[in-house]
């Protein structure tokens, strides 16, 4: 039995129950192989207030300090965050706050083989320097941003890069994001790339397809666009392609700062009823609202492993996405969708392209269904078992990292 710690900003909560599920999805396959356990450390920032008026910031103060779900124990410390100017001391003051936090945890009886961390920045960094104090192999998933942004950055970018030197090993959710990774300093060999699945019992066609589109009050072939209401997301280009299909209409799932931006692009492009923003959802309501659609529209400009395309796939939905990194390597075959450029009108004709070839439901199904976690899942615990067994990599010559870790 492997018995790891998963430290991670990006877990769920009960006051964020879709905040980086992806890696509660990943974690709970795992666990379900029965060759693993795992202490769930999921730090949130600290604010003094749970009041509402303080909004996102409130809501921090809310999350338990400890909860389950499906049957898994979490943590929640807190550690402090400085608004804006944080960027750099992010590491060091996730660090400072964990490392007292885990040596609690470890007094009170608590096995760790390894750390299973998850975004290279500020996550990967601290992780890296807590498991050289606590002398445990750390293995760090990157996601996306973590590489293709944040290392933009001066200060960012020189940890990033020691932090990759100190982890005993690295994954990466897709072959392009690991040569990112590479082209960033680190070894090949050093990178396993482990796709993220999708659940075909949770994200299924609905039973009846008829009644699912008219619980949302569909009429006409139906986009979906789905994921946090930001500018990378692209919701904005497929409500300006809406005008260029006037038989469709539009469903956009998620919240966000650009929802007060993308309610008035609606309006100045008198779009009507045919594009509605339904704001966030639970998880478990995204099967339905995938299945109602005729196409699922992803926009983004940068993603490391789009879970949506698949999800949706496996609702028998297809796909228009973006040619960006890791998009081609999901959307493989017709009956998947189609690959366009990030522009409106390249959005638009991908989906009157979608619309003549009109692929099977079930065989777009039946695609999806090539994506199971079993293979994931596989590769973490021979990564796991093999890192458990090697020499600890050196610690970080970085002065930096020295006077920290």
């Amino acid at each position: 039995m492997l018995r790891l710690l998963t430290f991670s900003t990006l877990f769920p909560n009960a006051e964020q129950p879709n905040h980086g599920i992806f890696v509660e999805n990943r974690l709970r396959h795992l666990l379900a192989s029965g060759e693993a356990s795992t202490e769930v450390v999921a730090p949130v920032p600290f604010f003094p207030s749970g009041s509402v008026v303080f909004g996102g910031w409130g809501r921090f103060a809310r999350v338990p300090r400890h909860e389950v779900r499906h049957g898994i124990e979490i943590h929640h410390p807190r550690y402090p965050v400085i608004p804006r100017l944080g960027m750099s001391l992010a590491p060091m003051l996730l660090y400072r706050a964990m490392a007292p936090f885990l040596d609690r945890l470890l007094t009170g009886g608590a096995r760790i083989d390894a750390i299973d961390a998850h975004y290279l920045y500020p996550d990967g960094v601290a992780a890296v320097w807590l498991g050289q104090r606590l002398g445990i192999p750390v293995v760090i998933t990157a996601r996306g941003t973590d590489v293709t942004l944040i290392p933009r950055y001066r200060i960012p970018r020189r940890l990033i890069r020691g932090t990759m030197a100190g982890a005993a090993a690295l994954i990466a959710v897709s072959a392009a994001l690991k040569a990112a990774m590479v082209d960033l300093g680190a070894p090949p060999e050093k990178v396993t790339v482990l796709r993220n699945g999708v659940d075909t019992s949770v994200f299924a066609p609905p039973a009846d397809r008829t009644t699912a589109r008219s619980a949302l009050g569909l009429t006409r072939p139906t986009l979906i666009s789905v994921g946090h209401l930001i500018e990378r997301k692209g919701h904005h280009l497929v409500i300006e392609a809406l005008r260029e299909l006037p038989d469709w209409e539009l469903i956009v799932v998620g919240e966000g700062p650009e929802r007060s931006r993308l309610t008035g692009l609606i309006r100045t492009l008198r779009l009507g009823d045919r594009a509605r923003l339904l704001g966030a959802r639970p998880h478990t309501q995204l099967p339905a609202l995938y299945g109602a659609a005729d196409a699922l529209v992803l926009a983004s400009s940068r993603e490391g492993w789009a879970n949506v395309l698949l999800e949706s796939m496996a609702c028998g939905t297809p796909v228009v996405a973006t040619n960006i990194w890791g998009n081609p390597e999901v959307v493989q075959d017709p009956a998947a969708g189609v690959i366009v450029q990030r522009s409106a009108d390249a959005i638009a004709k991908g989906v009157r392209r979608l619309a003549t070839e009109s692929p099977d439901r079930a065989a777009t199904r039946a695609y999806a269904e090539r994506f199971s976690w079993n293979e994931t899942t596989a590769g973490q615990l021979a990564l796991f078992r093999r890192v458990i067994h090697a020499p600890l990599p050196p610690r970080g010559r970085g002065r930096f990292a020295q006077r920290i870790g």
